[in-house]
């Protein structure tokens, strides 16, 4: 199918489509259901009920992994069409989120570990529809969106989130302050039910593309296979891309995998995905532990990283689709180094875990997770072709999510196998925390090798990217304020 919807004629200016602004009301209210359904709110509440580190994992990491059944789903988005699919998918996990809502409530009849089963199931049921659904939803944005502007939607679409999750953290923290309460999350959790009733309002309105009915998927000729050179294969010219063909040969996803730019983005989101898996729900469990923050108070503090992923507006806004995502990703992961040496230094008791402290590296994490997110989206945009992309896109998605959903049941079953022995060791006790940060740290240095590696032949370095944020846009800002006349 032709990319009208994300090419303009050269010479004019790409503009938004309109009805875009539904899809930035939807992000909205999506995050105020979601951050309390899979994030922080229900690790605390897992917690409660006797979780383990390697249960806390398993609930991290369920709804990445489940992203796998977008493999199957992918072969029927275009017979469905993008919206509806979604738009099925996202009705049936509110359905679960109202019943999620009245577990809190069955204490008087079941025990904490049956509470803690029936809500691993329910979870279980919630991640399974969102996985299957959320096919449907990259490769809508990518023929919606104008090629030229689909970094600055996803830096304003992350800015949304994040001022949206910031709020669902506020309202978590005064909803669960004090001793908390079972009828507390309940009431947390119908919040989020409402709200993701009310995100189906503004989906259902976001403009609808035509799917394409993709011809054949061959792939590369004989001798050709592994190393394709970049953008052909699959190659969408000649190829009768939009033609009302239907094709029953077999999708050739190891071609597509073996595709070279693909593969090495793929790479570099598995090893971020290893790196990053489980670091939202382990610092929540750290902090918990060794510092003995209330709930409130722990949501208030991790409610910072969405301050952070917010000033990636400012910091990225007008420049990633004119610098790329390649010194991006790389700036993102050295950086992370860093931050996970600070939360090694807290956990070995090198420095204490003093407030200042804990703000400093939540804001950071949120900042960095924003960088590589969009990054790494906005360059999967660019290099997967337009035919096959719906099985493209299932690919990544799959690959990364299950990375992601693989890493932290790893790291809580290596948190958990470490359990109270600790050791001092050049001045840092080497505790579960210390050893998980330390192993993270490891794997973001090899997401930051293997990012130099990336194929975007446009993307500015490291270098630039460097001079602008800390040379060019400082001076321009205090140019502003500086008094004239």
């Amino acid at each position: 199918m032709p990319e009208s919807a994300s090419n303009h004629p050269p010479g004019e200016t790409a503009h938004f489509p309109p009805g875009l602004h539904n899809a930035f009301l939807f992000a909205a209210f999506n995050a105020l259901s979601f951050q309390i359904v899979l994030a922080s709110p229900m690790i605390l509440y897992a917690k409660s009920l006797g979780a383990s580190a390697t249960i806390l994992g398993i609930i991290a990491g369920m709804m990445p992994l489940l992203v796998m059944f977008q493999i199957p789903a992918a072969s029927h988005v275009n017979r469905i069409g993008y919206r509806r699919f979604v738009l099925a998918g996202w009705s049936t996990r509110v359905t679960f989120i109202f019943i999620i809502a009245l577990v809190p409530l069955t204490g008087a009849f079941l025990t904490a570990a049956n509470r803690l089963a029936l809500l691993l199931a329910l979870l279980f049921c919630f991640n399974l529809s969102r996985g299957i659904s959320s096919c449907a939803w990259l490769p809508w944005i990518t023929v919606l969106v104008p090629s030229a502007l689909r970094g600055k939607y996803l830096v304003r679409d992350a800015a949304v989130q994040n001022v949206a999750s910031f709020v669902t953290f506020l309202i978590s923290a005064a909803c669960l302050a004090g001793q908390t309460r079972p009828w507390q999350f309940a009431v947390l959790f119908a919040f989020s039910a409402i709200m993701g009733a009310v995100s189906l309002v503004f989906l259902k309105r976001i403009p609808d593309v035509p799917t394409p009915q993709d011809p054949p998927l061959t792939p590369p000729a004989e001798g050709n296979s592994r190393q394709p050179a970049p953008g052909s294969f699959p190659s969408s010219e000649g190829s009768g891309v939009g033609s009302s063909r239907q094709s029953p040969a077999r999708v050739p996803w190891l071609e597509m995998m073996r595709y070279a730019a693909f593969r090495k983005l793929l790479r570099t989101a598995v090893a971020w995905s290893v790196a990053y898996g489980g670091m939202t729900a382990f610092t929540v469990a750290f902090l918990k532990a060794q510092s003995n923050m209330a709930e409130g108070k722990i949501l208030l503090v991790t409610s910072t990283a969405f301050l952070g992923g917010l000033s990636s507006f400012w910091l990225l806004e007008s420049r990633l689709d004119r610098l790329g995502s390649k010194p991006v990703l790389g700036f993102s992961f050295t950086v992370w180094i860093a931050v996970l040496a600070g939360w090694l230094m807290l956990a070995g008791r090198v420095f204490p875990v003093a407030l200042t402290n804990v703000l400093l590296l939540q804001f950071l994490m949120g900042l960095l997770a924003a960088l590589v997110s969009m990054s790494n989206t906005r360059l999967a945009m660019a290099i997967i072709p337009a035919m096959g992309r719906n099985h493209f896109f299932a690919i990544y998605s799959v690959v990364n999510n299950v990375a992601l959903g693989v890493a932290p049941i790893a790291w809580g079953l290596l948190i958990d196998a470490v359990g109270g022995r600790s050791a001092v060791w050049l001045g840092v006790e080497w505790n579960r925390f210390a050893i998980f940060f330390a192993a993270a740290g490891v794997a973001f240095a090899v997401a930051l090798a293997l990012s130099r590696r990336l194929d975007e032949p446009e993307a500015a370095s490291l270098e630039d990217l460097l001079r602008e944020i800390l040379i060019q846009s400082p001076q321009r800002f205090w140019l502003r304020l500086w008094p004239r006349g």
